[in-house]
């Protein structure tokens, strides 16, 4: 019997692979190693195959729909139901063939390398900025324990910091302030590789024409408006502005039962959606 559909339990070394023919009776279990995963694939005849959006799901995805394989990937929150039993590797492959199988399945859209490249830029600055936060609270830290209160924000510690570190005054020892100096001199070094990634995103923004008019909203910027095309890819598979704006996790959450309505606060971003800096969220998670 032919086998119509695979479901690949995805791995850093040992992939779990389970098949089904069109009537959903399973023909297929087998364990490969990674290097054995792409032959395997390429000389089997062409059919369905299953993955949950996980690491690597992209990579695999690009490679399988280049043999002309059919590949669907799913949310691992949408899978979990449908494991049957302990959480095993062949467990694992059972219910991403039975979730793949659901006609009223969501599945996650293959990203391009070009999408991965800018998502991947968004990322970096993203761990970036929250460094540059994070040296920047202990800096006005420990200037409070010497009795020195700066101003928050970026820029009211850069206005304040020489000023205090020159103030003969304070209880700052010598010591201190050559800590102190080489923290700023950190400071500058995550400032500069901030803006270079935003350098590197800037022409990303000015050739692409999506980018271009979602820039035309009030708010949107080129952070946001590069972060939400790497993220979004192809709108049209929307069928209106709220099935994106749920991808995005911008509609509530809801709690309800025996008729009653309980709508709760907007749901988190998922794996791939922007914030309104432009930062992005780093699961893989997928409405």
């Amino acid at each position: 019997m032919e086998i119509t559909s695979i479901a690949i339990d995805l791995a850093k070394h040992v992939f779990e692979l389970c098949g089904a023919d069109s009537s959903g009776k399973v023909r297929l279990r087998r364990q490969l190693r990674r290097s054995q995963l792409l032959p395997f694939m390429r000389n089997h005849p062409v059919c369905e195959v299953g993955m949950e959006a996980c690491a690597g799901a992209h990579y695999w995805a690009r490679q399988f729909m280049a043999m002309g394989h059919r590949v669907k990937l799913l949310s691992p929150a949408l899978v979990a139901p449908y494991r049957k039993g302990n959480k095993t590797d062949r467990n694992d492959a059972d219910a991403i063939l039975e979730a793949v199988s659901r006609p009223s399945m969501r599945f996650v859209m293959v990203k391009s390398v070009a999408q991965q490249d800018l998502l991947a830029l968004h990322r970096v600055r993203a761990q970036l900025v929250k460094s540059r936060t994070a040296l920047c609270n202990q800096l006005r830290g420990l200037l409070r324990e010497r009795g020195v209160a700066l101003r928050m924000g970026v820029a009211a510690l850069k206005r304040s910091l020489p000023a205090a570190l020159a103030d003969e005054s304070s209880e700052l020892s010598g010591e201190m302030r050559e800590l102190l100096s080489e923290m700023s001199q950190w400071l500058r070094t995550l400032e500069q590789r901030i803006a270079s990634c935003e350098a590197r995103i800037t022409p990303k923004f000015k050739h692409d024409e999506r980018c271009v008019r979602l820039a035309e909203v009030p708010g949107v910027g080129p952070l946001t408006a590069t972060a939400l095309v790497a993220a979004v890819g192809n709108a049209q598979r929307f069928k209106n502005g709220r099935e994106l704006s749920a991808y995005l996790g911008l509609g509530p959450r809801q709690h309800s039962s025996g008729g009653k309505t309980v709508l709760l606060g907007n749901t988190k971003l998922s794996a791939h959606a922007a914030d309104p800096r432009g930062a992005l969220r780093t699961s893989t998670v997928q409405a």
